[in-house]
C-alpha cells in the first residue's frame, strides 16, 4: 500500500481497488479535491479538523457511488443517503476498495471535563496501518505502521509515548501535527523517537509526500 500524508490528520491509502481517504477536515486545504478522487472516505469523529461535512455533502450529491464511514454522529450530519453513509463502531469489520478495515475504540480523548466527549473510532487498514483519530486508546490488534497524533488540545507527549510502547508498532509516522511549529515537530521527534522515550524513529512526512506501508 502507498500512504500519502496531507495536512493535519488527513492521509490517503492506495493499493487496493481505489483510494481510501481518512479524515479530510477543514484544516486540509485540498480536502474537496481529495474527496472527489476518493473511492471511500473514513472519518474518525465529527470534529471539523477531521470532518469537512460541507465538502462531503457536495461530493455525495454529485457521486452516488461514493461511500463514507464514520461514527453515528457523522451519519446523522450527512444522512444515510440510501446506504452511502455508514455508521460504524468498535468491533466492526468491512472491506473497502479491496482493503480490509477493522474498527477500534469508541471515545475521543479528554480535553477538559467541561467539554463533552464525542465518539471517536480508529481504523486498522489492510491489517497494517492504524489511524487512531483523536485518541491514544490501544487497539486490540497487531499494528505495523502507527499514525501518531502529536499536537492538539488533548495531546500529551507522555501519553503519546505510553501509547507507542503499548501498541509496539514496527514504524510510526507523525500526524495531527498542524499546531506544532517546525521546532515543535522536531522536539516531538526527539522526545518520542528513536533516542527518546520509545526507541522507535518518529517519521515526519511532509504534506503531499508518500511512502510504502
Amino acid at each position: 500500500m502507498q500512504l500519502t500524508k496531507y495536512a493535519h490528520a488527513c492521509v490517503t491509502l492506495t493499493g487496493g481497488d481505489g483510494m481510501v481517504l481518512i479524515d479530510p477536515g477543514t484544516f486540509t486545504p485540498d480536502a474537496a479535491q481529495l474527496i472527489a478522487e476518493a473511492a471511500v472516505v473514513l472519518v474518525t469523529h465529527e470534529h471539523f479538523d477531521h470532518f469537512d461535512d460541507a465538502a462531503l455533502t457536495v461530493a455525495l450529491d454529485k457521486r452516488p457511488e461514493l461511500r463514507v464511514y464514520g461514527p453515528a454522529a457523522v451519519q446523522e450530519k450527512l444522512g444515510e443517503r440510501d446506504g452511502q453513509v455508514v455508521a460504524v463502531r468498535a468491533g466492526d469489520r468491512f472491506e473497502v476498495a479491496g482493503l480490509d478495515v477493522a474498527v477500534h475504540g469508541e471515545r475521543h480523548a479528554l480535553i477538559h471535563p467541561d467539554i463533552p466527549l464525542v465518539d471517536n473510532v480508529g481504523y486498522l487498514i489492510g491489517g497494517r496501518v492504524f489511524h487512531p483519530g483523536d485518541s491514544y486508546r490501544v487497539p486490540e490488534a497487531r499494528v505495523e505502521t502507527l499514525l501518531l497524533p502529536t499536537s492538539g488540545p488533548w495531546t500529551k507527549f507522555g501519553e503519546a509515548a505510553d501509547f507507542v510502547r503499548a501498541v509496539r508498532p514496527a514504524r510510526m509516522i507523525q500526524v495531527h501535527e498542524l499546531m506544532l511549529s517546525e521546532l515543535g515537530q522536531n522536539s516531538a521527534r526527539m522526545l518520542l523517537g528513536e533516542k527518546g522515550l520509545t526507541g522507535l524513529p518518529l517519521e515526519i512526512l511532509p504534506a503531499g509526500e508518500s511512502t510504502e506501508v
